[in-house]
C-alpha cells in the first residue's frame, strides 16, 4: 500500500506536466494520421486489384471475340481451354447455344447467366474438362466475378477471376496495416516517453538550480550541455541573469559597508559636536557648533540623494523624459560653467567641441555626469606646474566620443575599473572631502543611455572617455 500510493502521485504529477501532455497530443496526431493513411493505401491496394482484374478479363474477352470473328469454333475451344488450365484465379467457360459445356475449368453456371449477358458476382465448382467428357472429381468451389457474352457465332463464353485471392491479399494488407498501427503506436509512445524524460530532466535541472539559489547558494548555476538546443540558449540567459544578481548582491553587501564606513563617522562626529554645543555656554561656540552640523548634514543629505540617483539610473527610472538634445551645447555649458572655477584652482580649461552633435538622451543626467567628471579632473589633476584639463566631443567611427583629460597623477591601471564602484576612494584613508559616489553616478547615466565609459593614460594624467552610439 505504501508503495502503491506514491507510484500513483508521481503518474499522475508526470501526466499534469505539459512535456507529458504536449507528447501525448502529438502522439495521438501522429497515430490517427498514420492509420488514415495506411487505410487509405490499404482501401488503394484492394481497388487497384480489382481494376487489374477487371481489366485482364476485358483483355482475354477481346482476344476470344477476335478469335471468334476470325476462325471456327474448335480454334476458339481450345484458346479457351488453353487459358482454363493455366494455374491462377481465372474463371473460363464456353458453351454452345444450348448451354452445353465445350471447354474451360468451371462445370455450372446458373441459367440467367447464360441467359443474359452482364457481369455476375456468383459462388462457383471448378473442374475440369477433357474434349469429350467432365472429369468427376471437383478440385475447387469459391465466389468469382464473371463477364456473360455471346459470341457472333452463337457460342456462350464466361470469363472472369476468383476473389479469393483478392480477398486473401486484402486480408493480408489488413494484418499488415493493423500491425503497422500497432508499431507505430508502440514507437511512439517509446519515443514519446524518451522525449518527454529528456526535457522533464533539463527541466528538474533548472528546477534544482533554482530551489538551491532560494536556499542562499547563489553561486549555482544551470548546467549547460554543449548541445547548443532551447534548454542551452535558456539556460545561458538564466546564468547571466543569475551573474548579474551575483554582483548586484555582492555590490550591495559592499555598500551597505562603505555606507556604515562613511555615514558612522560624520553622524558620530554631528552627535559630539552636538552634545558639545549643548555644554558650551558661549553662545558663539553654540553658533558655530550649529553651523558646522548643519554644514555636514548637508553633505550627508548629498550623499544620500547622489545614492538615489545612482539607483534610479542603474533602474532606468530616472527622472525626466529623453529627448533629442544638442549634445555639442551641452558640453559647451558645463565647459563654460567650469572655466572660472578651474581658473581659481590655478588651472586651465581646453575645449575641442565639434558642432551639430545630438543625442536622445537625457538631458540633465548627461550634464549631471559631465560635471563630476569636470569637478573629478579639478580635484585630482593637478600637478607641480599647476594643471591643463581638455574637454571635447566628437564623432568617430559611428559613434559619439566625449573626452574629459587632466595632467595629475593619474589612476593606476589596476583601479580603473574599481573607480566607478560606489564609495571607491582611491585614498584609503578617506580623508578627503567626498562620499565616492561621483564617478559611480556617471557610470550609471552612461549606461542608461547605452554608452561605455572608461579611463585612460594621459602620459601623464587620466583620460575619461565616454562613447554613445550615434542616432
Amino acid at each position: 500500500m505504501t508503495d502503491t500510493a506514491p507510484r500513483t502521485f508521481r503518474l499522475r504529477s508526470l501526466w499534469r506536466t505539459t512535456t507529458v501532455r504536449l507528447t501525448a497530443m502529438f502522439i495521438a496526431i501522429f497515430v490517427g494520421f498514420a492509420i488514415v493513411l495506411l487505410g487509405l493505401i490499404a482501401y488503394q491496394s484492394a481497388i487497384q486489384i480489382q481494376r487489374e482484374q477487371l481489366r485482364d478479363v476485358e483483355r482475354e474477352i477481346v482476344q476470344i471475340r477476335l478469335l471468334a470473328n476470325q476462325s471456327g469454333v474448335r480454334a476458339v475451344a481450345f484458346a479457351v481451354q488453353r487459358l482454363a488450365d493455366r494455374p491462377g484465379p481465372g474463371i473460363y467457360y464456353l458453351g454452345d447455344p444450348t448451354g452445353v459445356m465445350i471447354a474451360g475449368n468451371v462445370t455450372d453456371f446458373p441459367a440467367v447467366v447464360l441467359a443474359e449477358p452482364g457481369r455476375y458476382e456468383l459462388n462457383y465448382e471448378r473442374g475440369r474438362e477433357i474434349y469429350g467428357g467432365p472429369e468427376d472429381e471437383v478440385q475447387t468451389s469459391g465466389t468469382a466475378i464473371v463477364e456473360s457474352l455471346e459470341l457472333p457465332n452463337g457460342l456462350r463464353l464466361i470469363i472472369g477471376r476468383d476473389v479469393g485471392e483478392r480477398r486473401g491479399f486484402n486480408a493480408i494488407i489488413l494484418r499488415t496495416f493493423f500491425g503497422g498501427v500497432i508499431g507505430i503506436i508502440l514507437l511512439s509512445v517509446l519515443a514519446g516517453g524518451l522525449t518527454a524524460r529528456y526535457v522533464l530532466r533539463r527541466i528538474d535541472a533548472i528546477t534544482g538550480t533554482s530551489n538551491k539559489i532560494m536556499s542562499g547558494n547563489l553561486s549555482e548555476r544551470v548546467p549547460v550541455t554543449g548541445r547548443n538546443d532551447e534548454f542551452d540558449a535558456v539556460a545561458t540567459s538564466l546564468n547571466a541573469m543569475l551573474e548579474r544578481i551575483e554582483r548586484l548582491m555582492v555590490g550591495l553587501k559592499e555598500v551597505t559597508d562603505n555606507v556604515a564606513h562613511d555615514l558612522k563617522t560624520p553622524l558620530t562626529r554631528l552627535r559630539n559636536k552636538a552634545e558639545a554645543a549643548l555644554r558650551n555656554p558661549d553662545p558663539e561656540a553654540r553658533r558655530v557648533a550649529l553651523e558646522t552640523t548643519i554644514a555636514e548634514s548637508d553633505q550627508l543629505i548629498r550623499t544620500f540623494n547622489a545614492l538615489l540617483l545612482i539607483a534610479r539610473a542603474e533602474a532606468g527610472t530616472s527622472t525626466g523624459a529623453f529627448s533629442d538634445i544638442d549634445l555639442s551645447e551641452v558640453v559647451a555649458d558645463v565647459a563654460e560653467l567650469y572655466t572660472p572655477v578651474a581658473e581659481d584652482a590655478g588651472m586651465t580649461l581646453e575645449t575641442s567641441i565639434a558642432s551639430g552633435i545630438r543625442l536622445d538622451a537625457n538631458r540633465e543626467l548627461i550634464g549631471q555626469a559631465l560635471v563630476n567628471l569636470v569637478e573629478n579632473a579639478i580635484k585630482y589633476g593637478q600637478s607641480s606646474e599647476g594643471g591643463r584639463i581638455a574637454i571635447s566631443a566628437r564623432r568617430e567611427a559611428g559613434r559619439i566620443v566625449i573626452e574629459v583629460a587632466d595632467k595629475g597623477p593619474g589612476i593606476p591601471e589596476a583601479d580603473r575599473t574599481r573607480v566607478f564602484e560606489r564609495f571607491a576612494r582611491l585614498e584609503a584613508s578617506r580623508t578627503e572631502p567626498g562620499a565616492g559616489l561621483g564617478l559611480a553616478l556617471v557610470s550609471a547615466v552612461v549606461r542608461l543611455h547605452r554608452g561605455d565609459i572608461r579611463f585612460e593614460d594621459n602620459g601623464p594624467g587620466a583620460r575619461a572617455v565616454i562613447t554613445f552610439p550615434a542616432p
